[in-house]
């Protein structure tokens, strides 16, 4: 404006002179400027198609002049009468300008004579060349020009730019009059389609024009939109490029200043009735924007606009993307952001990215006002449905697009999806990551920026979410909630009312699927989550990972936070595909395991429950593993998280456990339902079918990973610090790692782990390690065992030789741990829930109820045995205890107990051997009087005494002797030591041959129970009765006690005759 500030005195004093002192000239002079007459020669034509100029002034023919008065007008004239008449209003003849309007904007529909074309040519070149056009300047725009200017063009150069500084409220701008800015911009319309006829422009590009633009023929605008798409050049100069931005920026205001727009898209904006609705945002029918908003609008509702008008307005929407400063918003509102963060990068659309990062928050606050402008902004360029319009986009992407999306057609809006399904992968480069994600941002924040989305889900929005035109606006219902009020409907079910159409649900699957890559992309989810994302995600989270981050502190979340991460929680137990990083990673366990369900459109959780059951595949990786456990851990926190559990169970859920809403707190108490209904053996569960099996398997999953039960890892988590650190979590290995060491556990660990332990015995498809290592066994043997009782099966083919030697390993595990307590073994614990308390009470009294009883009452109800006083039930399972444990002493919690140390010090080989056999018990009996702890030695002599009362439970006498028994004893049933028995009746007949190794055996057996005899005397009569019953001298022991009874019966008899005699004779007297 400095040049403005020269003009006043000189062009007013101008301006007076000419008005008191009309000059005289020609009378084909008009204010200073040469017209031709009718009759005019067209003036020879350069190679751009315009008049040749000399020093850049055009030549016009040597033509009579007429006299200039201030009165002339380009009605008089004899070239235009006939048009004039023909096409513009008589009311409009008497101003030059108008008259200029109308032919120029009726040109385009019919033929004007070529005289009256020339004359308006010239006109319109000598009104921006002529330095008399200054007093017209002066007298329209007098409050604004206040210097002298003096050069080609510069008056109107310097109003324009005086125009588009009062547009941006700059610092010192002038007010300009509404006359005056309809004047300025009446006169860049009129130089639209000839760059000549700006002058200024012309001469500040004219080099640039011969460099960018030189076979470029001049005419409608055609050297403009060559010279817009070289303003970015490293070799456009400065000046030629500023006079373009001034030019640009006027056509944001106008869209008219553009010929090659105006005339491309005129019958578009009167078909669309453009200029005719006052709705519009910014309600100014010329405004670029207006245009823009108006047609794209009629082309997203499927409407026919014209591929020349498309062209143009796509160059403009590009236009408006490379610079910022065409938006007078961006410039005023953004203007501190900027300053700040932005300086010196408004080339190519480096500025208008660089504030979208300040938008998204990566650079600090935005102010709302030029957030909002940047809203407008792309909705008004429309980046979304052609990629190429973002040039900053273009470049950073290129390469990624000619890899990842060579597939797509150029220019699809499919491309940006395309990019946005690569995003964190190898083939994204970084600069290409941020430009997407900064224009993806303002994307998500206005449903209809996605075109796909628009085309296929503007039925549905209407319908369901009440929206209005693709440019329209509600403050019921923004842009930003509509696309929620979507996905509120794509997930209903058919009970629950109106959904969405397929089409649209893809769609709106889509975009959840690339929202969830970047938790700033759903907007409500940052609105509400500002300050905890600060809070908790802000140095831990990776890219990709905030809503993870959100999950793992849900209850720490304020609560509309809270509100939000649970909907989308719920969402995704729902269609886990929403987890697109989580897919990436699991693609090959799901192409190998899961492709059926993953190939299904509608999820319902089937595709997230298949991912858990093969969480230990060899073709599952750690980014997967760690993705499905993290959604595991989520879902324990809400029932709700878990679609099919919540689908299957929400009626029991609101009957039988209302107010509970940990998931791990309603499982535990819809389990404790079934439990009680089965042991009570109600008629009708309380528990519905589908419940009760979608309950079975969050149990199975749940046992998989101690996390997974929070009540247990927290009670545990000190203990797992310190015994279990380097074991890993998942397959239970923490779980079966704290059982291993189950005597160092703090006292509230070792209660938790044993109340689980008591669960698992109770059903063994709980017991996850046991279930995973014997996995093939139970295939072989237990093919029809109910899978709670699949302990017992394994049990019962221990020995077998098909048996795996890992899987025997395990039962051999559980087997020790059942026989530590008889709570641990339901099967044993029904069968003598009589004899138990009858026989035991006193272990039963000492007990409390988190310690273990180490094996005390199963080693109790072991001797009641021996003593032949248990019930039926009770003696079998007893039985088969003594069978197991005879073999593998480690079954035997008290022998384990007492004898840790003489095992280690007698017997090292027979511990050591992998296979037991029962050769351990066998060398502590051999070496019984070696033993020296009392303890130790009373349980071996136990293990005598037991022996007695079966022979199964003694396995190398059972072995050395087992065709003896067969021979001799074949008659007689097992228990209560008959077969001992017999076997011993037959060791002391010597009409009967026992195989060498048994009659040894046996030998042994008697000289053992003799020292037993000795050492550990008959605590009972049944004691007694084995004793003399098995020992050598019992022949001749029984004949004594048979002659002691004798003598005492005739001793009786002699004494009942002597006293019946004397109370008779008492009686006589």
């Amino acid at each position: 404006m400095a040049a403005c500030r020269r003009v006043p005195r000189l062009l007013l004093l101008m301006s007076i002179l000419l008005y008191v002192h009309p000059i005289r000239e020609d009378k084909y002079q008009i204010n200073g400027v040469a017209k031709p007459p009718v009759s005019v020669v067209i003036p020879a034509q350069n190679p751009g198609g315009v008049p040749a100029a000399v020093n850049g002034a055009p030549v016009l023919a040597a033509l009579p002049l007429r006299r200039r008065t201030s009165g002339w007008k380009l009605a008089e004239e004899g070239a235009c009468r006939e048009d004039l008449t023909r096409l513009c209003p008589k009311h409009s003849w008497n101003n030059n300008l108008a008259v200029l309007e109308c032919l120029q904007d009726r040109k385009e529909e019919t033929e004007i004579a070529a005289d009256c074309n020339h004359l308006l040519w010239n006109y319109k070149l000598n009104l921006t060349t002529d330095p008399k056009f200054e007093s017209v300047a002066v007298e329209v725009c007098k409050t604004t020009i206040t210097d002298d200017v003096h050069s080609q063009g510069e008056v109107i150069a310097c109003l324009e730019k005086g125009l588009v500084r009062e547009a941006e409220e700059q610092p010192g701008a002038h007010a300009i009059g509404a006359n005056c800015k309809k004047a300025i911009m009446r006169v860049a319309e009129l130089s639209s389609d000839d760059f000549h006829l700006d002058r200024y422009l012309y001469f500040s590009c004219r080099e640039d024009r011969e460099r960018f633009c030189e076979n470029t023929p001049a005419g409608e605008g055609r050297v403009y939109k060559c010279l817009f798409n070289h303003k970015f050049e490293e070799a456009m100069s400065e000046k030629c490029r500023d006079a373009l931005t001034t030019r640009q920026k006027l056509i944001a205001q106008d869209y008219k200043v553009s010929y090659s727009l105006a005339k491309a898209c005129k019958t578009d904006l009167r078909k669309y009735r453009c200029s005719a609705d006052t709705n519009m945002p910014r309600a100014r029918e010329a405004r670029l924007s207006y245009l823009l908003l108006c047609l794209e609008s009629a082309v997203h509702r499927g409407r026919t606009v014209s591929g020349e008008c498309q062209g143009e307005m796509l160059d403009y929407r590009r236009m408006l993307m490379e610079d910022f400063s065409l938006s007078p918003e961006i410039v005023l509102h953004c203007r501190g952001e900027i300053e700040a963060h932005c300086s010196g990068l408004h080339r190519k659309g480096r500025t208008l990215h660089c504030l979208m990062r300040v938008g998204r928050g990566d650079l600090g606050a935005i102010d709302n006002l030029c957030q909002k402008a940047l809203q407008t902004l792309i909705q008004e360029a429309d980046p979304g449905a052609d990629y190429r319009i973002d040039r900053a986009l273009n470049e950073a992407c290129e390469s990624v697009i000619q890899t990842a999306c060579k597939h797509i057609r150029n220019g699809d809006p499919m491309i940006l999806s395309c990019l946005m399904e690569h995003l964190y992968t190898d083939k994204m480069v970084e600069d290409c990551e941020h430009r997407l994600l900064e224009l993806q941002y303002f994307i998500a924040r206005d449903w209809k920026l996605d075109p796909i989305l628009y085309k296929k889900c503007q039925g549905d929005a209407s319908r369901l979410c009440h929206t209005h035109g693709w440019n329209e606006t509600s403050e019921m219902m923004p842009p930003g909630a509509i696309f929620s009020c979507l996905y509120r409907h794509a997930y209903r079910t058919e009970e629950q009312g109106r959904r969405l159409s397929r089409d649209c649900k893809v769609e709106v699957q889509r975009i959840l699927h690339q929202r969830a890559l970047d938790v700033k992309l759903d907007p409500e989810l940052q609105r509400r989550c500002m300050t905890d994302l600060g809070k908790w995600c802000s140095e831990k989270a990776e890219s990709g990972q905030e809503l993870d981050c959100l999950q793992d502190h849900l209850e720490d979340l304020v609560s509309e936070c809270k509100d939000v991460v649970g909907n989308l929680t719920e969402l995704e137990s729902e269609d886990i595909q929403i987890e697109t990083l989580l897919m990436r990673a699991c693609e090959p366990v799901i192409q190998s395991y899961c492709h059926e369900v993953a190939d299904n459109q509608i999820d319902t959780g089937d595709l997230m429950e298949c991912l858990v059951q093969n969480k230990h595949q060899k073709e599952m990786n750690d980014k997967c593993a760690v993705g499905v456990t993290h959604f595991q851990l989520v879902q324990i926190k809400d029932f709700r998280f878990s679609y099919k559990f919540k689908m299957a169970c929400k009626e029991d859920v609101l009957k039988l456990c209302p107010n509970i809403k940990k998931k791990v707190d309603v499982v535990l108490c819809l389990s404790t339902t079934v439990r009680n209904d089965t042991l009570q053996d109600m008629k009708e569960q309380r528990v519905s079918v589908k419940c009760r099996k979608q309950l079975r398997v969050e149990e199975l999953e749940m046992s998989e990973d101690i996390r997974l039960e929070p009540e247990l890892y927290d009670s545990c988590k000190q203990d797992i610090g310190r015994l279990c650190q380097n074991v890993a979590f998942g397959n239970a290995q923490v779980i079966e790692c704290l059982k291993e060491n189950k005597k160092q556990l703090t006292q509230r660990c070792h209660h938790k782990v044993f109340k689980l332990q008591e669960v698992e015995m109770m059903d063994s498809e709980l017991d996850y390690q046991l279930m995973r290592v014997c996995k093939p066994m139970i295939r072989r043997f237990c093919t029809e065992a109910d899978a709670k009782n699949m302990l017992q099966c394994l049990k019962q083919n221990k020995n077998s030789e098909l048996m795996d030697p890992k899987c025997k390993q395990m039962i051999t595990k559980r087997q020790i741990t059942q026989n530590t307590d008889y709570r641990l073994n339901p099967v044993l614990r029904k069968s003598c829930k009589a004899d138990i308390p009858k026989f035991c009470q006193s272990i039963l009294n000492k007990a409390t109820g988190d310690s273990e009883l180490e094996g005390q009452v199963v080693s109790c109800l072991k001797l009641k045995y021996a003593d032949q006083r248990l019930s039926p039930d009770c003696e079998d399972q007893i039985r088969v205890i003594l069978q197991e444990s005879a073999l593998d002493y480690r079954l035997d919690p008290q022998l384990q107990l007492h004898c840790t140390d003489e095992i280690s010090r007698l017997c090292p080989e027979e511990a050591a051997a992998q296979e037991q056999t029962g050769q351990v018990e066998e060398c502590l009996k051999v070496n019984l009087l070696k033993i020296k702890v009392e303890g130790c030695k009373k349980e071996v002599l136990n293990i005598l005494k037991e022996s007695k009362a079966d022979i199964f439970v003694d396995p190398v006498l059972h072995t050395a002797c087992a065709l003896d028994i067969k021979h001799h004893c074949a008659a007689i049933p097992p228990g209560r030591g008959r077969q001992m028995s017999c076997l011993m009746e037959a060791l002391q007949d010597k009409r009967v041959r026992l195989q060498p190794e048994c009659k040894k055996r046996l030998q042994d057996r008697i000289d053992m129970w003799s020292y037993a005899a000795k050492v550990a005397p008959a605590e009972g009569f049944s004691d007694l009765a084995m004793q003399v019953m098995t020992s050598p001298s019992k022949n001749y022991i029984l004949a004594m006690i048979g002659l002691g009874v004798c003598v005492l019966f005739l001793f009786g008899l002699l004494c009942g005759r002597i006293t019946k005699r004397v109370m008779q004779e008492q009686k006589n007297r």
